[in-house]
């Protein structure tokens, strides 16, 4: 991935800067510091020990604590520094304001000889330059920190905006903003300012946007609608929104703007259903999926559930459907027309996306998916309960979500490309996780029943980032490069299987879990295989779609080579 563009203050060139120190800390015993900082220079460079224990860094202005952050500070040794920007934590506009400023700091739980304090100092600019191997070349990947979930992605005046969940002071899981990123093409990405970060309420989890054209809720014509979850100690959802085309975004005064009490109540996704002229919402609940409904955006019906227990269906309708070995989360759900091949007319059926970590096809997360009708109260899924549709059958494809006004009445979507099985492990530190390319759905028929396939956007057609290789019967697919590592793909026509080893793939043993069979059901014969190879990542298309794999893989350079040889 190109970063063409960096808007934060502390992404700046180089580390030539960082010669600071802290101006005091004064140990208090059994864990507990004060850190002082004199204002002369913007970042404070926190230590970072991946297998640390969290340290709790608590931002303090005018006595009162304003932000807590969890980071992994270095007891041991440190792995990369990562960025606090003062500036932005206390409120200062401009750096002759600054140097008239000290701020206070608590760290709790980190002892006095751990070495954080002789590495702990200030900066003026953060080295942001790419440092990682494996970095992709056209997949977005965060400048640095940690990535997981995308979330409320739209597409607005020629413009595809991605949000992230975010974590800025580590590499590992927590601390969860929206991070945001923009493209025009989809493989060259603008990184922003944090879009979304922590309060009272709790983290920022995932969530949606969508425009408002009609100014349903009050905010103006055409401004950009959030919501996110607020996970603190129980979990809601709030509602942010934006007038200047999703750069800047405010929280709505009234937030949260629905509650439960259930434990897990997550990840809002919204739309506007045009027949019933309301906004629809999903929420992931346990194990199921709720739908809500609303004029304004702010004051929200529940309509129905489905994949659990529903309370407004005979159980036979909607209970149990799809698989429960794991959290229900990141739900999306939109309309496809198709042509039907047995009585050769257009048709349109929704399609429910649910995904859920553990219980994936080859172990760990996935996307499974739903078909069916909606009528903008309740989803009838058109499947048996105990039947279960995945998406794509490979280990890293998770948190599938689409975004809102695509060109073209496109359902495009994206997903986490990585698996929560070793997500936090994978041999990277400047960085963790990137995203697929982004697919477009599509809806076809085998064997009489409907499947949902996924194809590249054609963004990416003519840029000579695919390959495609023709089959004719079972064949083996060898990936390798000039160090002699393999990713090799085999099709049994026979057994209707798609089988993927990556044990000689390149870097494996930072978990058990990498190295393993990989295997997908074929539902119709193939005759081809289109692939997207990047630094650290296969994503491979059966039919350009009818059957997909994405995968992660390090090798010790990318893939050049490909061999196909007959079974």
């Amino acid at each position: 991935m190109k970063i063409t563009k960096i808007s934060l203050l502390f992404l700046a060139l180089s580390l030539s800067a960082l010669s600071g120190i802290a101006q005091t800390v004064r140990h208090l015993g059994d864990g507990n510091n004060i850190v002082t900082v004199d204002g002369k220079e913007p970042l404070l460079m926190l230590p970072i020990q991946e297998d640390a224990p969290e340290a709790r860094v608590i931002i303090v202005k005018d006595f009162n604590p304003v932000q807590t952050l969890y980071v992994r500070l270095a007891q041991s040794r440190t792995d990369y520094m990562m960025p606090l920007d003062l500036y932005k934590a206390y409120g200062i506009k401009n750096q002759r304001e600054a140097k008239t400023q000290n701020y206070s700091i608590k760290i709790l739980g980190v002892q006095t000889d751990a070495i954080c304090w002789k590495n702990l100092h200030t900066a003026s600019t953060y080295d942001n330059k790419n440092h990682e191997k494996y970095r992709p070349e056209y997949h977005f990947t965060p400048a640095y920190g940690w990535m997981n979930d995308p979330n409320g992605m739209f597409y607005k005046d020629g413009t595809w905006h991605l949000f992230y969940q975010y974590n800025p002071y580590g590499s590992m899981w927590g601390n969860m903003h929206w991070g945001h990123a923009s493209s025009t093409d989809l493989i060259h990405w603008n990184q922003h300012s944090i879009a979304v970060e922590p309060d009272a309420w709790g983290a920022a989890f995932s969530g949606s946007c969508a425009i408002d054209h009609d100014n349903t809720a009050g905010f103006g014509k055409d401004a950009v609608i959030g919501f996110y979850t607020s996970a603190g100690e129980r979990q809601t959802q709030s509602l942010i929104y934006s007038t200047d085309g999703g750069e800047n975004f405010h929280k709505y005064e009234g937030n949260p703007v629905i509650t439960s009490d259930q434990p897990d109540f997550r990840d809002p996704n919204f739309f506007w259903h045009e027949p019933t002229q309301r906004w629809i919402m999903l929420l992931a609940v346990g194990q199921e999926l709720q739908f809500f409904s609303s004029k304004d955006l702010k004051d929200w019906k529940k309509e129905s559930s489905f994949g659990h227990i529903n309370e407004f269906d005979a159980p036979t309708l909607a209970a149990g459907y799809g698989n429960h070995s794991g959290v229900w989360e990141c739900p999306d759900m939109f309309e496809l027309k198709f042509k039907n091949e047995k009585t050769k007319k257009e048709e349109s059926k929704w399609v429910l996306i649910c995904n859920i970590n553990p219980g994936g096809p080859n172990g760990g997360s996935a996307t499974q998916y739903f078909i069916g009708q909606f009528d903008g109260h309740k989803f009838i899924c058109e499947d048996e309960p105990e039947e279960t549709k995945w998406m794509d059958y490979g280990k890293d494809h998770y948190a599938t979500v689409s975004f809102s006004g695509a060109p073209n009445d496109r359902h495009s979507v994206i997903a986490w490309m990585s698996n929560w099985q070793y997500a936090n492990n994978v041999p990277t530190m400047q960085y963790r996780s990137g995203n697929s390319i982004v697919r477009d759905p599509f809806l076809y028929q085998a064997n009489g029943e409907t499947y949902l396939g996924s194809r590249p956007a054609t963004e990416y057609d003519e840029k000579g980032l695919d390959q495609v290789v023709k089959i004719k019967g079972s064949s083996t697919i060898t990936l390798s490069n000039d160090e002699g590592e393999e990713f090799v793909i085999i099709y049994d026509q026979k057994e209707m299987t798609l089988t993927i080893d990556r044990s000689k793939s390149g870097e494996t043993a930072f978990s058990p879990d990498f190295a393993v069979p990989i295997v997908a059901p074929v539902h119709k014969k193939l005759t081809s295989l289109r692939f997207f190879i990047d630094r650290c990542s296969v994503e491979l298309f059966g039919n350009n779609g009818e059957v997909v794999m994405t995968n992660l893989a390090f090798p010790k350079s990318t893939f050049n080579k490909i061999e196909v040889s007959k079974n």
